[in-house]
């Protein structure tokens, strides 16, 4: 055949090539090393405790191991902007609190990160905060709290500043019209054993933290943050059942969501979001979570980036209303 007439062919097998490349790396095997998942707060708050139950099976799944790295500062903001940072090739996840994207815009001046670099895949769970005193304190109820702040200086602990904890207080105190002064850590864990030793007489501080505590008789709860009692706390009222003048439409719910670098292809977004929720939604696990304190949820990404959405105008509004502001 003269040389010619194999141009034509040449240029379609060449042609066919450049079409076809694309879909080949887009079925390519995934994962094909080990999947990251970045907590950015400290062990032993509620992100930690459900990722690690969640993670066994996960690895099971996906052949690859699942690991957690605490990646904790600046209410969440550090791990955060790792994430937003990452290559956005399925293997690097955030796992925390909704207030990442609903809270720290609004009261951080600097944020590390744009919100818009992380793309919601699901909310996981959803939790309460619980005000919770040392026995020594001498209260058992929001009421006879308010009480005693006003008439001595008192202090509460949080997870640190911008964290549910520290947000759901603020807005508690303005509620009410009381004051104390506020000493955040770096978690609610840490925050939960400087309460129990009497470093601090109060905190409100995450459910799943707390509750073991609760039960052995180290703290006292008062009342719990959200719109419904919990589940492993029926006895302790919500702050708007407390009965104290300004609190009856107080409500504080948190979720945990889990986030991917934006532009992480749909098809891994889908396939990891399944075998977290196939792994949640396992007896063992929605037993144990339970508890704790946590409700699973497994939404889609639109159902969580639609939740995130009305949570963000919500809190937003809140901030702006008791002057929240962070550097």
């Amino acid at each position: 055949m003269p040389r010619r007439s194999l141009l034509p062919l040449v240029l379609a097998a060449l042609t066919a090539s450049l079409v076809v490349s694309p879909v080949l790396a887009q079925t390519a095997p995934w994962p094909d090393k080990p999947i990251r998942v970045v907590l950015p707060f400290p062990p032993g708050g509620p992100s930690d405790i459900v990722m690690r139950l969640a993670a066994e099976k996960m690895q099971a799944v996906l052949k690859q191991p699942v690991v957690i790295d605490n990646k904790p500062g600046a209410g969440g903001n550090l791990g955060s902007a790792e994430v937003a940072r990452a290559a956005p090739d399925g293997h690097t996840w955030l796992f925390g609190t909704d207030t990442l994207v609903t809270v720290n815009p609004h009261v951080y001046s600097k944020m590390p990160f744009k919100v818009d670099d992380l793309q919601p895949v699901t909310v996981a769970t959803q939790f309460n905060q619980t005000l919770v005193c040392h026995p020594s304190v001498g209260v058992k109820t929001v009421g006879e709290l308010v009480a005693k702040a006003k008439a001595s200086k008192m202090s509460y602990a949080s997870g640190g500043a911008g964290v549910p904890g520290h947000l759901s207080m603020e807005l508690l105190l303005s509620m009410a019209g009381f004051e104390m002064q506020h000493v955040p850590y770096k978690g609610p864990a840490p925050a939960a054993q400087d309460v129990i030793g009497g470093q601090v007489p109060c905190g409100l501080l995450a459910g799943p933290t707390v509750l073991p505590h609760v039960r052995a008789g180290r703290l006292v709860a008062l009342a719990v943050s959200g719109s419904t009692r919990s589940p492993t706390l029926p006895e302790v009222p919500t702050m708007a059942e407390s009965g104290v003048a300004g609190l009856k439409d107080y409500q504080a719910d948190f979720t945990l969501v889990v986030f991917a670098p934006r532009g992480t292809p749909e098809p891994i977004v889908a396939k990891f979001r399944q075998v977290l929720v196939d792994a949640m939604k396992s007896p063992d696990v929605v037993d144990k979570l339970k508890a704790s304190d946590q409700t699973v949820v497994g939404g889609t990404p639109a159902q969580a980036a639609a939740q995130l959405a009305a949570d963000s105008k919500k809190w937003g509004a809140v901030a702006k209303k008791i002057g929240l502001g962070l550097d």
